[in-house]
């Protein structure tokens, strides 16, 4: 929000014309005016006692930080928006207050705000004109109209959409950018002037993204609002329905005994569970267990992934195929999907397995049939040794890995309905459980303590031997490895 008063024409030393003695009271009568009612109007927008005078209140709101769009409207005022929905955006230029890396993806992020509630998809372009043009620029600045005014004040302004500078976003280089609360963060200021390029006007909701004084928000949490939801939406319609098939035959039972997984990964201080289309969340620290659709989070993302993990650098890898996306927050970052060759795997290689990463190495184990990969996060690149066989390198996990994360210096390890509590240290299995005793089901359904492992697990030409603890049960599992088939090529 920017309230623009003017106090009269000026001449050029910036003095105002008095038009001569006959005729100024009525000058500064009208003015006076003038500048009671923007004030009143200002006030009444801000939930502000209406007084028409530059009370405290009225002067710390006009020095709060804030969005140079001027104007006082409602929702929608540019009706109907863009008039369709595959938008592209080109940044023109960086900020050097952060890496390019990060301006990337606080733009994409910013947009893809809108793009979770709406059909709108936005795609990236180095060159020529795009739909949005997004730019830092400082003062006067070219053909825009509007300009900035150094450091703080007014922060950005976008253009609603439409031709020339339609849909155009401009950010203050005099402003210290960052992508978390040192500054002001980008990401927040981005997908505030987006809703602008994309057609909202402001509010007057103090919780919305919309509203025009800039407040530091999680930048992990969603920002938007009802009232901003409830705004684009009315614009460009809500996110089209999903198949017609019936949720209940594709959503997965938590407490299936025989559940199993695609991928698993931790993310801070979660564990996510993927299954077809949807995902798990658990929190360390909580008993709550959340399922969702994939693409709530991440619209990008295909179903049924293969294999992820978090790598040391807070983000979060995850492969389908021979392709793989780079995760940050509920972001997936540009130019992804990349092929894995890119992390060194071979071009025979068509698809991962599992992946884990050994935070205290900082190497990512990848499992690729019986094979297993050594990667080193630090140095971003295989190590050398490798492939080898999964059952000589991890004793006791058996011929292949479907998912697997690490938990408290252990790896877990599944198998079909099974998952191994392994020591990475000591290279042992200490415990085996059903694989979803993470999810605290009210009947337990074979919980860990009915798989525990009473004596160690033995190896000898390819044969498995657990102890069941509850039955006595001896059961022997024979594994028949036939060399041409599974020697490495």
């Amino acid at each position: 929000m920017l309230f623009c008063i003017s106090f009269g024409p000026k001449d050029g030393h910036g003095r105002e014309h008095t038009a001569g003695t006959e005729g100024s009271h009525l000058v500064q009568s009208k003015n006076s005016s003038l500048l009671d009612g923007k004030i009143r109007e200002m006030q009444a927008f801000f939930g502000l006692t209406v007084t028409g005078q530059l009370d405290s209140n009225t002067l710390d709101i006009m020095k709060t930080p804030r969005c140079g769009v001027p104007d006082v409207g409602q929702y929608g005022y540019t009706l109907p928006g863009w008039g369709r929905y595959n938008l592209t955006y080109r940044i023109v230029n960086y900020t050097p207050d952060m890496t390019r890396a990060d301006v990337d993806e606080a733009i994409q992020n910013g947009l893809e705000v809108w793009s979770r509630v709406t059909p709108l998809t936005f795609a990236k372009t180095s060159k020529g004109i795009a739909d949005i043009m997004i730019a830092f620029r400082t003062r006067v600045h070219g053909r825009c109209p509007r300009y900035f005014d150094g450091p703080l004040g007014v922060l950005g302004h976008a253009f609603p959409p439409g031709l020339g500078l339609g849909g155009d976003t401009h950010f203050d280089e005099d402003e210290n950018w960052t992508k978390d609360g040192a500054g002001f963060n980008l990401f927040l200021v981005a997908a505030h002037e987006f809703g602008h390029a994309l057609g909202l006007s402001h509010s007057n909701d103090q919780t919305a993204l919309m509203f025009p004084n800039y407040v530091s928000l999680d930048p992990n949490k969603y920002p938007l609002s009802q009232d901003d939801i409830s705004g684009i939406q009315s614009i460009y319609g809500s996110l089209p329905k999903t198949s017609a098939k019936p949720k209940e035959a594709t959503v997965p039972q938590a407490c299936d005994p025989d559940l199993t997984f695609d991928a698993i990964t931790t993310f801070r201080r979660e564990v996510m569970f993927f299954k077809g289309r949807h995902v798990w969340r658990i929190y360390y620290d909580t008993s709550d267990v959340e399922c969702e659709l994939i693409s709530s989070f991440w619209p990008s993302l295909p179903p049924d992934v293969q294999a992820a993990y978090e790598n040391p650098r807070d983000k979060i890898l995850v492969f389908k195929d021979d392709n793989f996306w780079m995760i940050r927050g509920y972001a997936v970052l540009p130019d992804y999907p990349k092929p894995i060759q890119t992390l060194g795997f071979p071009r025979h290689v068509k698809k991962i397995d599992a992946a884990v990463c050994d935070h205290s190495t900082r190497k990512t184990y990848f499992f690729v049939g019986i094979w297993c990969w050594r990667y080193d996060e630090v140095t971003q690149s295989m190590d050398k040794g490798y492939p080898r066989r999964v059952v000589k390198f991890f004793p006791g996990i058996g011929l292949r890995v479907d998912a697997a994360f690490q938990h408290k210096g252990f790896f877990y390890f599944f198998r079909g309905s099974k998952q191994f509590e392994y020591d990475p240290k000591a290279k042992n299995i200490t415990r085996i459980m059903r694989t979803n005793t993470w999810f605290r089901c009210k009947e337990p359904l074979n919980a860990s303590s009915d798989f525990s492992i009473s004596e160690e697990e033995v190896h000898s030409g390819g044969v498995e031997m657990f102890y069941h603890k509850n039955s006595n049960l001896l059961i022997f599992s024979i594994v028949h490895v036939l060399k041409k088939i599974y020697s490495y090529p």
